[in-house]
């Protein structure tokens, strides 16, 4: 149920500024956003893992709380990263 290395190390590579780069809010979000689309697939065939949910609403709101610290720094960078994801409307 979790993100695989391979799936990992793409990520990295396309919103990271290198390979190593797995800290920065780009890579972060993306993560995340990976991560929650998994739960969510999990969530639509098992509906009582409760837990499960539990853990989807703290990952959402960490990500949420990522964005808005990208989009206080830098604007261009939090449009452009909404965009590819396609998350937000």
């Amino acid at each position: 149920m979790s993100i695989n290395l391979k799936n990992k190390q793409e990520i990295i590579k396309e919103y990271g500024a290198n390979e190593k780069d797995t800290g920065s809010a780009a890579v972060q979000i993306a993560l995340m956003s990976q991560k929650i689309s998994e739960l969510t697939e999990h969530l639509k065939t098992n509906k009582k893992d409760f837990a499960t949910k539990r853990g989807l609403l703290m990952l959402v709101g960490r990500r949420k709380r990522l964005l808005s610290y990208l989009k206080e720094q830098n604007l261009d960078e939090y449009r452009t990263l909404v965009k590819k994801l396609g998350i937000r409307g």
